[in-house]
């Protein structure tokens, strides 16, 4: 890929005077790199033979390059394309297949490509390794949790190694919609609600699959997606409209796509919504104006699904032929599925509706990933180099891994003890493990692939057997997943009531999140809290452990529950890391990276949201509040317990003033943060700083992430942790279509604490 050069706009300083800050003048380009910038790369190694066979081939064979069709698996309308796929390959008239997997499988179709067309150029082969193929790690909505940019790096390692050698280049993922619907399926894909936090570990998952030497047999091309705003879809269903400011587009949703470009991410997917009414797929100031033009960025961009083809079904597009040249001409290289420029391609090039520069733009872009992948020298994998397993150190890398993204809710006394119920203790002489999950093995969450059922994950009971050998452990699953056949609560009950402590494990199945997986209620399914309920009249302490893909609101259960443990979908070694942390042999130290709202009927709620005229006041009815719920979620942003506990100290400024001139110039402003565990057990925390900008020209989120960091200490030890705040961190974008970023004069305001709801505050003014 050609190098990238983030050329983000710092408004000059001066200005007119708004409401107690000073607002900067119109703005020129920077005079520094920003976070991840780097100067533009030579010309490739392998550029004079991308120009070469661009110069040998045929229209129709340059058509094939756009062309990706689907194997026999099925993520879309029409299923797989094999037959299809077969054909195209050896006229040489195909650039990539995607859901094919397997060595032997793999070599047999690229023979077909490279010994048998007239060119003999490969096929790059891709699949939805979202979070694991064999190895299957927690879900990334909880890698998040781990707020661990290296439990993302990890997944992604382990993913490539093992897709490889099974001959596939591609992964789609990651997965960066920030979002602040519960409701929408796919929150599980991605990392929550927050910009920052996103952008992190969107970067590090980049770095984990395409390493430095994206030709390596452990390493995948990458593919950040959906560009852009998915996240906003309307109700949180699948596909809606999105309708987004210029500034909201990029303060909130842009971000982490950048980070993912200036980590070098190989390619980038359009997404299925409109953007302000027109779809993604024929967006030219999102494809090509920001991403291609702006951010410099010279990979490939992949249409999703039949994502082309649908801006027919949007109202944008006449017909296939206007969808296919409205795609290329916004910057689509690559078309999934459908088969709009292969079909009508040549008609187009003859009226001009599109041009031979563009298309041989979008097939170079093909061919440079070709070459990148080491394609054209090593076009099959060993076959008997294929990993077809989990290994001993895949299983303890996803076990470890998952631990780190269990966030501890809630930890209080239950029965005569004292203390908190958790952790559990091995010696305990009796355990009920009850509830719908507690013996099952789904646990692997959405998009773990048909693949991988053939390694089903550890369950929850046979963990708990391991963890306390001596203990007689009984279960009873008490209801369905679905929470419909409640027949069982009795039984779970007794099995409870004889039990010294009991585990009672519910949630939602894979199924209900995901892709096409959108809920209007996302409490737990059915009558699960009726089980939770009789568990809690037992009078037997107990501990509820969540499994699911998205949060779920709580209800009235929440009160009697001792202690609750949001476990997400773990993955292949789910059950082992909820009995390790149950136990305390991990301290949790994960944090929400999304609010809990009370109620479905509160959505959207989200921390970094901006103030009304009239916030909050529980004294005053004119206000912005709901009659019938407590203001704020059930659990916020960056929320989670530990079996320690911590203080952390008021951040310190390295300069209480800055300039905006020297902002501007690179200069940074050091937070310097103290923490110490004040408790008698070694234990995780994550130091959190936020800023707020409360008075600037355009209304600033109330509160937002700028530094994270997750810090392990022993009983009674600190340390200071600091972070670096520059211009990107201090200022904002604004509604120019060109892109203008602004840092203002004025007060901003930098809490830290371990959640979104920090106190402890320090006021940096920039001058």
């Amino acid at each position: 890929m050609n190098g990238v050069r983030r050329r983000t706009v710092l408004a000059a300083a001066g200005g007119t005077a708004i409401a107690g800050k000073a607002a900067t003048g119109t703005a020129h380009a920077r005079e520094r790199p920003g976070p991840g910038e780097r100067p533009a790369a030579e010309p490739a190694p392998y550029e004079a033979r991308v120009q070469a066979l661009l110069g040998r081939m045929t229209v129709e064979e340059k058509l094939g390059q756009l062309q990706q069709l689907a194997w026999t698996g099925d993520t879309g309308p029409g299923g797989g394309q094999t037959a299809e796929a077969e054909k195209a390959a050896r006229q040489g008239r195909l650039g990539s297949v995607l859901n094919i997997y397997g060595a032997k499988t793999t070599n047999t179709l690229q023979r077909m490509a490279v010994e048998e067309s007239r060119l003999g150029i490969p096929l790059v082969f891709g699949l939805d390794v979202i979070h694991g193929l064999w190895t299957t790690f927690p879900i990334p909505l909880a890698q998040a949790a781990s707020f661990d940019p290296a439990v993302a790096a990890r997944d992604a390692e382990v993913s490539a190694k093992e897709a490889r050698s099974n001959g596939v280049h591609w992964t789609f993922s990651p997965m960066m919609d920030v979002t602040h619907e519960p409701r929408w399926g796919r929150i599980s894909e991605g990392s929550g609600e927050d910009p920052h936090l996103t952008a992190a570990i969107a970067a590090a998952k980049t770095r984990g699959y395409q390493g430095e030497d994206l030709a390596a047999k452990d390493r995948l091309a990458a593919c950040a997606k959906h560009f852009v705003a998915y996240g906003g879809a309307e109700g949180g269903r699948d596909y809606n409209t999105v309708d987004v400011s210029e500034a909201r587009l990029r303060n909130l949703y842009l971000g982490p796509f950048l980070a993912a470009v200036d980590a070098g991410v190989a390619t980038v997917m359009a997404s299925f919504n409109t953007i302000s009414g027109v779809p993604a797929h024929g967006n030219r100031h999102t494809l090509t104006d920001i991403l291609k033009d702006e951010w410099e960025f010279g990979g490939v961009v992949v249409s999703d699904y039949n994502g082309v083809q649908e801006m027919t079904v949007h109202g944008f597009a006449a017909d296939h032929a206007d969808a296919g040249r409205q795609a290329l001409n916004a910057g689509v290289d690559m078309e999934m599925a459908s088969t709009t420029l292969a079909d009508h391609g040549k008609r187009l090039l003859r009226s001009g509706a599109i041009t031979t520069a563009r298309l041989d733009d979008a097939v170079a872009r093909i061919l440079r990933l070709k070459f990148r992948l080491g394609l054209f020298e090593h076009p099959y994998v060993d076959e008997d180099a294929a990993i077809e397993e989990p290994t001993k150190a895949s299983r303890a890398a996803a076990r470890e891994t998952a631990a780190r993204t269990m966030v501890l809710l809630k930890n209080a006394p239950a029965g005569k003890e004292k203390g908190p119920l958790l952790p559990l203790s091995p010696s305990a002489s009796s355990i009920a493990v009850v509830g719908p999950f507690a013996d099952s093995t789904d646990l692997r969450g959405s998009w773990a692939g048909p693949w991988a059922d053939k390694f089903p994950p550890v369950t929850v009971l046979d963990a708990v057997k391991d963890a306390a050998p001596k203990a007689r452990v009984t279960h009873a699953p008490g209801v369905d997943p679905a929470g419909k056949d409640t027949g069982g609560i009795a039984k779970a009950a007794a099995v409870a009531r004889a039990a010294e402590v009991a585990v009672v494990v519910v949630g939602e199945a894979s199924a209900l999140s995901g892709e096409a997986a959108v809920r209007s209620d996302i409490s737990l399914p059915g009558q699960q809290e009726k089980l939770i309920a009789a568990i809690a009249d037992t009078g037997t302490p107990f501990v509820v452990v969540q499994v699911s893909g998205r949060p779920l609101t709580m209800g009235g259960w929440l009160e009697s529950a001792p202690a609750v443990l949001q476990a997400w979908h773990p993955g292949i070694e789910g059950g082992h890391a909820i009995a390790d942390v149950l136990f305390g042999t991990v301290n949790p130290g994960g944090k929400l990276p999304v609010s809990f709202p009370r109620s479905a009927g509160q959505i959207p709620i989200y921390y970094n949201h901006e103030n009304t005229g009239r916030p909050y006041d529980p004294d005053n009815k004119y206000t912005s509040k709901y009659l019938d719920l407590a203001d704020g979620p059930q659990f916020a942003f960056g929320h989670g317990l530990s079996y320690t506990t911590f203080d952390i100290g008021e951040p310190k400024l390295s300069v209480s003033r800055i300039a905006a001139d020297a902002l501007r110039k690179g200069d940074t402003v050091e937070v310097a943060v103290t923490v110490r565990n004040t408790g008698k057990r070694e234990g995780d925390e994550v130091v959190q700083v936020y800023l707020r900008d409360p008075v600037a020209s355009l209304v600033q989120p109330v509160r937002r992430l700028c530094g994270f960091r997750r810090v392990t200490l022993g009983a009674g030890k600190s340390t200071t942790v600091r972070f670096r705040l520059g211009a990107e961190d201090l200022g904002f974008w604004t509604h120019d279509r060109d892109g203008t970023f602004t840092v203002e004069k004025g007060e901003i305001q930098i809490y830290a604490g371990n959640s979104s709801r920090a106190r402890s505050e320090r006021t940096l003014t920039i001058t």
